[in-house]
């Protein structure tokens, strides 16, 4: 950079060339070149950690630790960030994930950004990055704070868009009630379901597992602010964190805490590793609903072809007329990245040594992946597949009609062992079951017409739809 370009401010260690018109400070800029791989720090972080920094500017002042003025141009700066979009943010907030594990040069990129701006807005104040804007607080209470408030926006954001997938399901399930169809178990024939049963399953997981987030959501209101550097609480005035937990319980909806083990908020991570786990078994249990979805839509002629799905874009460059399952395969994707993710963040909550976790920065960038992925994919899998699902009831019904697994109607009646000689008989000699029944002597045409009920293998009238 040219001398026109730059403007050298000083840090701890030494002078630091800052581009000229850059809010941030030499901190950042230090972490800016030594640390220039990766993705970047996610903004939801940055405006939460604005909303925290705000938060603690009006506590300190109400408690006594700060003076009004200073108080009141932190949050007139934080004000001006919050309200900027997400481009024009990022311009002052350049940082990556891949950096320290704490997240302390994100902690003092904000806390620079903020006392430059604070200082434009009011020359006649001198406001400070460490000694103002961070008062009271250490990188390693506000960035597990952050981690945690951002953790319960993303799942703020999941929740309406599970409960959109089960909507969209309990539609099928009611319109496909009494659909019968051949049921599967290891891959094979099985006895008669309909497809509003088979989808009862989907809606109970799906519906489970929303439930585990809501009761595990919790845990992530109870905030490591207070701790300061190692969870004794140096330095942050009485009183000045529950102002905090006040305020931001305000801003985001939700009753969070501070009441907590500092030196738990610090060194683990329990809450981000439990409540991600949840997402994992959502994950598990999309996986299996799309694929499903895909392999009874396969075909149209050389695979099950129960189900038609939508024809959402051409499914090839070279085979003109065909339509792929796109929306299942963007789910099961996800669900990979999100054991991926899970496995990411599992070991870094176990990597806390003494008073300190280091893996904070991509733990949170995990788990917010993960969020980002359900949510996206989920919503397009219940508008752009379920919503236009329909069934072949016809190729349904062939395959029910060509089964030898409803031979099971005829064991009350006949016995196990001169049931199963029918079905292997029809197999051997490619017959249909009826065929092979009455060859064996052991069944009537009438007994057969009034044993062999689909419908009522199903036990329609004993299970209930989900509500």
């Amino acid at each position: 950079m040219s001398e026109v370009e730059y403007r050298i401010e000083s840090d701890t260690i030494g002078p630091v060339k800052i581009p000229k018109n850059a809010l941030w400070g030499p901190q950042t800029e230090r972490s800016r070149n030594n640390f220039p791989s990766g993705e970047l720090m996610p903004l939801a972080v940055i405006r939460a950690f604005l909303q925290l920094k705000k938060a603690a500017a009006v506590s300190n002042v109400e408690v006594g630790d700060e003076p009004q003025e200073k108080g009141q141009a932190i949050v007139e700066a934080i004000d001006q960030l919050l309200a900027l979009n997400d481009d024009d943010l990022r311009k002052d907030f350049p940082l990556h994930v891949l950096q320290t594990g704490s997240g302390t040069q994100s902690n003092m990129n904000v806390n620079e950004v903020v006392a430059n701006l604070a200082n434009k807005l009011h020359p006649e104040l001198t406001i400070l990055p460490n000694d103002d804007v961070n008062r009271g607080q250490s990188s390693n209470d506000t960035y597990p704070t952050v981690m945690n408030i951002v953790a319960v926006e993303a799942l703020d954001k999941l929740e309406p868009a599970l409960q959109h997938l089960i909507n969209e399901l309990k539609v099928k399930q009611d319109q496909y009630w009494t659909t019968v169809k051949v049921g599967r178990t290891h891959l094979q024939d099985a006895t008669p379901i309909t497809f509003g049963q088979e989808v009862s399953g989907y809606l109970a997981a799906l519906k489970h597992d929303l439930a585990y987030i809501k009761e595990l959501k919790p845990t992530l209101y109870e905030l490591a602010i207070g701790g300061t550097a190692v969870g004794t609480g140096l330095n942050a005035a009485p009183g000045m964190t529950s102002k905090i937990a006040a305020q931001l319980s305000v801003v985001y909806g939700h009753k969070f805490e501070v009441e907590t083990n500092k030196f738990w908020g610090l060194a683990h991570h329990s809450g981000i590793d439990v409540v991600h786990g949840a997402l994992k078994t959502l994950a598990a249990d999309l996986f299996k609903i799309a694929q499903d979805i895909r392999f009874l839509a396969s075909g149209p002629r050389a695979g099950y072809h129960e189900l038609n799905i939508p024809a959402n874009e051409p499914g090839s460059s070279i085979m003109p007329g065909k339509v792929n399952p796109t929306q299942a395969e963007a789910v099961t994707m996800a669900a990979a990245k999100v054991f991926g993710n899970d496995t990411t963040i599992t070991f870094t909550a176990s990597q806390g040594n003494f008073e300190m976790n280091v893996f904070k920065t991509v733990m949170i960038t995990a788990f917010l992946d993960s969020c980002d992925i359900l949510t996206g994919t989920i919503t397009g899998f219940a508008d752009k597949m379920i919503a236009g699902l329909t069934v072949n009831a016809s190729k349904m019904n062939e395959l029910l009609e060509d089964s030898l697994m409803t031979v099971t109607a005829l064991s009350p009646h006949i016995g196990y062992h001169d049931a199963a000689k029918i079905a292997q008989t029809a197999d051997q000699e490619g017959s249909t079951l009826k065929a092979a029944a009455l060859k064996s002597g052991k069944v009537t045409e009438e007994q057969y017409e009034a044993w062999m009920d689909y419908m009522q293998m199903t036990n329609i009238d004993r299970t209930k739809p989900e509500e």
